[in-house]
């Protein structure tokens, strides 16, 4: 804008010189009249070419000057892309990461879970063979024919073995159904033996 000012300005001037001109040459001999015609038209023939090569110049450094904004532009473009696609990448690893955290959490609730699932189990499957055990154990001394006898008892997982020497295998009768009353009792297994050493089929 300034640039086409400046230009308009410059015309005016070189037509201002020009009427100048011909106003001193009306005055003078028609020979200094052509002399000085001369000079001013090449004077307005110069001022009109450095007009052009500033205006050119002036054209030439506006391209430019509009050829790196843009290339800038394109550059913070550029950048501005590729800062997206970062923070594009980086949400991603890191959804990625949280993710697996959560699934690795899951997986260690999980594992303790069972864990803690599996000793209340084993636990609660001790828990019931002691008590199984001192029930009968409680039963043998409390019996009138049994209570002098070397039984040992032991159970594992509700299965109660029998171990020791009887005198008759009435006796030991007479244990395997005590022991089957008792509650909580899956099987028995008799290792009792009679004192003839004959182990029991009972």
């Amino acid at each position: 804008m300034k640039i086409i000012k400046w230009y308009k300005q410059r015309r005016l001037l070189a037509a201002s010189c020009l009427f100048a001109a011909l106003g001193l040459a009306a005055c003078q001999p028609e020979g200094e009249a052509e002399k000085t015609g001369k000079k001013i038209d090449k004077a307005v023939e110069n001022l009109g070419q450095n007009i052009e090569q500033t205006a050119d110049k002036a054209g030439q450094k506006l391209e430019a000057a509009k050829e790196s904004v843009e290339q800038q532009a394109e550059k913070t473009g550029e950048y501005i892309d590729k800062s997206a696609q970062s923070s594009n990448d980086a949400l991603e690893k890191a959804g990625r990461q949280i993710d697996q955290a959560i699934s690795n959490t899951e997986k260690h609730v999980e594992a303790a879970k069972d864990s803690v699932v599996d000793t209340t189990k084993a636990t609660g499957a001790y828990l019931d063979d002691s008590v199984i055990t001192a029930k009968i154990k409680t039963a043998l001394l409390n019996d009138d024919f049994l209570k002098l006898a070397p039984i040992d008892v032991t159970t594992v997982d509700g299965v109660v073995t029998l171990r020791g020497t009887v005198d008759s295998e009435q006796l030991v009768a007479r244990a395997i159904g005590l022991v089957n009353n008792q509650e909580h009792v899956k099987s028995v297994k008799n290792e009792l033996l009679v004192k003839t050493s004959v182990p029991s089929k009972q």
